[in-house]
C-alpha cells in the first residue's frame, strides 16, 4: 500500500492515545477521518460526504459515501445526490443512500493528506481534552511550577498542561525563576487553530478575592461579604467589605487578630503592595469617604455618577495619592468619577481684646496724656473707648476733692 500503511496506522492508535493523553476511541476517530480524507483525495470530490470505518483487529478499512435521493430527470450533483431510479427499491425522495468502497491503497498525495488530517485532528483533540480537564477549574487558584520565563509571558506547568501568564496579568515588580512554585488564578482558556491555551493571572482582583476566601472562613458562612475590589497589582488594593450580622466588625474580621489574615495575603503577593480594607456603605457619600481612606474628607457632593470631594489642603495629596493612585482606585471601587477639590478655609473673625481696646483709647483720647492713671485703669478693665476714659478721669478728680475735704469713707 503506497504511502499509507493501514496496519501500521492501526497499531499506532494505542501508542498515540497514550502519548497524547487521549482515549483510544478519540484517536481511532481521528484515523478514520484521515482515511476518509485520503480516499476522497484519490477517488472522489471534496464535496462528497464520506466516512471511513477501520477494523483495528484486521487493519482493513471501508469507506461509505452518502448521497441524497432526488427526483428523476432533473439536473443533479453526482457527488452528493442520486436519482430515485438509481437509489434502489424502498427508497423515497429525501432519503439517503450509502455506497460502500473497500480501501485498498492510496497515492502519495493522498497519504500526505491523511498525515495532515491526523496531525490537525489530534491537536484539536488535545485542545478539547485540555478544555474538558480545566473547564471546571476556571475561576480557581492552582499551584504550578514556573517552566519558562520569556520577555512577554511566563509559562507555568500545571501538570497536564502548561499555561501562560501574560505581562498584563503579572504582579508589577515581581520576578519569577524557573522551578519556582507559585499560585496562579486560572482566568480562562483561549484557543486557535493549533492548540488550546490556558490564561493564568496573579495580577487580577479575583486572585486577591480567592486568597481572602482561603483565609477568612466567615466568607463561607455568609457572616461577612466582599462588595468590591479595585487593584493595581504590585502597588495597592482597595477592598470593600460588609457584615450581615449586627455586631460583627467586617474590617477586623478580614484583618484578623494582630493582622494575621491580611499578612498571609501579603506574604503571597509581596509587601510592596498595600491593602486597604474599608467598610462598604449603601450611602454613596459615606462609601466615597471610606474609599478615599486614609485621607480625611470634609464634604462630598454627588451629581449623577460624578462626585466632587472637598478636603483640607494638608489632605489633598493623600486623597489623590502617588500618581493619582488613591483617587483612581477609589473611583474604580465606588463607580463614581471622583474630583478632589480644596475646601475653602473659614474666615477668621477679628477678636477685639482688652489690649486692642486700650490702644484704641490711647489713639482717640487726647486726655490720656493728662491722665495716665486713667489709661492704666482702662487696660486693667478692658474698657477702651473715649467715654469710659472720660468717666474714669472725672471720677479720679472727684475723689481727689473729697479726699482734701476729709469726706472719704
Amino acid at each position: 500500500m503506497e504511502g499509507l500503511d493501514l496496519r501500521q496506522l492501526t497499531s499506532m492508535v494505542q501508542i498515540i492515545a497514550s502519548e497524547k493523553g487521549l482515549s483510544e476511541e478519540t484517536v481511532l476517530e481521528v484515523v478514520e477521518m484521515a482515511i476518509a480524507a485520503a480516499w476522497r483525495k484519490d477517488n472522489g470530490d471534496r464535496e462528497m460526504n464520506v466516512r471511513a470505518v477501520l477494523d483495528v483487529n484486521t487493519g482493513k478499512a471501508k469507506v461509505y459515501v452518502e448521497r441524497e435521493v432526488i427526483e428523476d430527470d432533473v439536473a443533479y450533483n453526482p457527488a452528493t445526490e442520486i436519482p430515485l431510479a438509481e437509489a434502489g427499491k424502498g427508497k423515497q425522495i429525501g432519503d439517503t443512500v450509502e455506497e460502500v468502497h473497500e480501501v485498498k491503497d492510496f497515492g502519495r498525495v493522498a497519504a500526505m493528506t491523511a498525515k495532515q488530517v491526523v496531525v490537525q485532528r489530534l491537536r484539536e483533540a488535545e485542545r478539547d481534552a485540555v478544555l474538558s480537564e480545566f473547564e471546571d477549574k476556571i475561576g480557581t487558584v492552582m499551584t504550578g511550577v514556573v517552566a519558562r520565563v520569556e520577555p512577554k509571558v511566563v509559562r507555568v506547568d500545571l501538570g497536564k498542561a502548561v499555561g501562560i501568564m501574560p505581562r498584563s496579568e503579572q504582579i508589577d515588580g515581581e520576578y519569577y525563576t524557573v522551578g519556582e512554585r507559585i499560585k496562579v488564578y486560572l482566568k480562562g482558556v483561549e484557543h486557535d487553530d493549533a492548540r488550546a491555551q490556558l490564561i493564568l493571572s496573579r495580577g487580577n482582583a479575583e486572585f486577591i478575592e480567592y486568597l481572602f476566601r482561603q483565609e477568612v472562613p466567615e466568607l463561607e458562612n455568609g457572616s461577612v461579604e466582599i462588595r468590591g475590589i479595585a487593584r493595581e497589582a504590585g502597588r495597592r488594593t482597595k477592598i470593600a467589605v460588609m457584615s450581615t450580622i449586627p455586631g460583627v466588625d467586617p474590617v477586623g474580621t478580614f484583618v484578623g487578630g494582630r493582622g494575621i489574615r491580611v499578612q498571609a495575603i501579603m506574604n503571597e503577593i509581596g509587601d510592596r503592595e498595600k491593602i486597604d480594607i474599608i467598610n462598604w456603605s449603601d450611602n454613596p457619600q459615606e462609601y466615597i469617604r471610606e474609599a478615599l481612606s486614609p485621607a480625611e474628607v470634609m464634604k462630598v457632593e454627588i451629581d449623577g455618577k460624578k462626585a466632587k470631594v472637598y478636603v483640607a489642603e494638608d489632605q489633598q495629596s493623600i486623597a489623590i495619592g502617588r500618581q493619582g493612585q488613591n483617587v483612581r482606585l477609589a473611583s474604580k471601587l465606588t463607580g463614581y468619577d471622583i474630583d478632589i477639590e480644596l475646601a475653602k478655609a473659614p474666615e477668621k473673625k477679628k477678636r477685639k481684646n482688652a489690649e486692642d481696646s486700650l490702644f484704641s483709647a490711647l489713639e482717640n483720647s487726647e486726655e490720656v496724656e493728662q491722665n495716665p492713671e486713667a489709661a492704666e485703669q482702662t487696660a486693667e478693665t478692658g474698657e477702651g473707648d473715649d467715654k469710659n476714659t472720660d468717666n474714669l478721669t472725672e471720677k479720679i478728680e472727684v475723689n481727689d476733692e473729697e479726699a482734701e475735704s476729709g469726706s472719704v469713707e
